[in-house]
């Protein structure tokens, strides 16, 4: 059904689903944007599939284009298979431009009834246009009234105006109106002008208040200045002092390597000694071994 609905559709290549037995995602993409095309023309989806991002990309605004503009919904996991299940989405869209052909052509489609009654042509994107289309035409009824209520008073109104035009303008009225404007006018060149005046003096008392700032700074940096040239008073002792403790580290350190040399020699005599003790009561115990065997030797040969 899909080869054959593509060759009536004037797809300029022939399709057998022995394509589709392996992936096969460059006749897939083909296929599906010369759909797109064929459904909207003016349609500006990329055709770029050399890298897996480009295809997602791909796959993704087709699956977006068909749902909002077809209202078919397609599975882009097995659009990107490129397999035998893409060949299932493939279908759903190649159904319904197969059906309006053979609806614009006065001939059913020759679909399977089973297929007829699951691919059918959505009207619901044609709602919006159809609501808004009913709601100009009541627009263009309600004012098209009103514009006829108001010709029909033409004629009195026409005198009206005519009267207003012919009658003499009152210079008293007149000039009381302009007198009104000036002193409007007037009256907002004032408030402009206190705004004005407000905006000066503030500026002039940011100005001092920086002045003011500066000066502050000023003195600040100069008494630091005096600060750190001036000599503290405890400073020749405290030098002293310092010199003093600086000795006295350096006794400490030398008293300090020497107790801690001394006490070394001391653990090695006492280890020496130790040592001594040991192998002198060593050698006795070896004598005393020696002659308790000899005393034994000559108890033996006595008897």
């Amino acid at each position: 059904d899909f080869t054959e609905m593509m060759r009536a559709l004037g797809y300029p290549r022939l399709i057998s689903l022995e394509n589709f037995h392996t992936p096969n995602f460059m006749l897939v993409s083909e296929v599906l944007l010369w759909l797109v095309k064929r459904y909207e023309p003016q349609s500006d989806i990329p055709g770029d599939v050399d890298t897996e991002q480009d295809r997602v990309f791909f796959i993704k605004a087709v699956a977006q284009f068909m749902a909002t503009k077809a209202h078919i919904k397609l599975n882009t996991k097995k659009l990107y298979q490129a397999d035998g299940y893409a060949v299932k989405e493939l279908l759903k869209v190649t159904s319904v431009l197969y059906g309006a052909m053979g609806t614009q052509g006065g001939e059913p489609a020759l679909l399977p009834e089973e297929d007829s009654t699951k691919f059918k042509f959505d009207l619901g994107s044609k709602i919006a246009d159809l609501k808004a289309a009913r709601q100009l035409a009541s627009e263009i009824t309600s004012k098209g009234a009103v514009l006829y209520d108001l010709l029909g008073k033409e004629v009195e109104l026409r005198e009206a105006r005519t009267e207003s035009i012919a009658r003499p303008l009152e210079i008293n009225e007149a000039e009381k109106v302009m007198k009104i404007a000036i002193n409007s006018v007037l009256g907002e060149v004032q408030k402009t002008k206190d705004m004005l005046n407000n905006v000066t003096l503030d500026e002039a008392n940011l100005e001092a208040k920086i002045e003011k700032r500066k000066l502050e700074l000023e003195r600040s940096q100069k008494r630091l200045q005096t600060l750190q040239s001036v000599r503290p008073a405890f400073m020749d002792e405290y030098e002293k002092i310092e010199e003093q403790l600086q000795k006295q580290y350096s006794t400490y350190l030398e008293k300090f390597r020497n107790v801690t040399y001394m006490e070394q020699l001391l653990d090695d005599h006492r280890r020496a000694e130790q040592e001594m003790f040991e192998e002198a009561a060593n050698m006795l115990r070896l004598i005393q071994n020696r002659l308790k065997e000899e005393e034994q030797h000559l108890l033996k040969s006595g008897s």
